[in-house]
């Protein structure tokens, strides 16, 4: 990775995942999308979208008095990165702790575990 991923906020992400569905978007097309699942207020979202344009996760072009919002990052960049702070913090940094800890609690249906394991005997090829 050439460049560094900002931290993003759990906040922060929903706006994100607005703008990776979609862009460019208006702050006001932002609070639009945001409306039905957060109970924010358009000033807090206009919040986000200046703390994600200034950890230059966000770019914006202007024409006249309206901005248009877009990501200058990729989801994909983002949640590897999220991925690799958290096993950092929890885990070591090592993924098999992890996976044992999650096979072992979590209740996977048979095509979950067919998946997982065709995806590890992939990875040993």
């Amino acid at each position: 990775m050439d460049r560094s991923i900002p931290r993003i906020s759990d906040a922060e992400w929903e706006v994100m995942k607005v703008l990776w569905a979609g862009s460019p978007r208006t702050a006001n097309d932002i609070i639009r999308e945001l409306e039905g699942s957060r109970n924010w207020n358009p000033k807090t979202v206009r919040t986000l979208i200046k703390r994600l344009n200034e950890k230059e996760a966000v770019g914006y072009t202007q024409e006249g008095r309206i901005y248009a919002y877009y990501p200058k990052v990729q989801e994909e960049e983002c949640v590897r990165s999220e991925t690799s702070s958290f096993l950092q913090r929890v885990y070591g940094g090592t993924m098999r702790p992890m996976l044992a800890h999650f096979l072992r609690d979590e209740k996977l249906t048979k095509e979950e575990i067919d998946e997982l394991r065709k995806i590890l005997d992939e990875r040993k090829d």
